[in-house]
């Protein structure tokens, strides 16, 4: 029984890479998790208060576009432009 080395044979070598992809998993996760919690470094600072962006002429501009290419009608492109045009309530 001297030739018998345990029954490894190649399989250390499988481990081996097993290993490898596990951790590779393990900290590529981490990192995601990390990047979605914190909200991204790369991201771009939005446009300041009062210039195009999350209200103001920005949604009108989209909703302009939305009428050109015809996704809406006439109709539903006025009811949504009065909308957005309505001062906000604050509750």
């Amino acid at each position: 029984m001297m030739w018998y080395d345990g029954g490894w044979g190649g399989g250390w070598l499988l481990m081996a890479v097993i290993m490898v992809v596990f951790w590779s998993l393990l900290i590529a996760g981490i990192v995601a998790l990390a990047h979605y919690l914190g909200g991204g470094r790369g991201r771009r600072p939005g446009p300041p208060p009062g210039e195009a962006g999350w209200g103001g002429r920005r949604a009108e501009d989209l909703l302009a576009e939305r009428f050109a290419r015809g996704e809406i009608d006439e109709d539903e492109y006025r009811r949504r432009l009065t909308v957005l045009r309505e001062p906000r309530r604050t509750t």
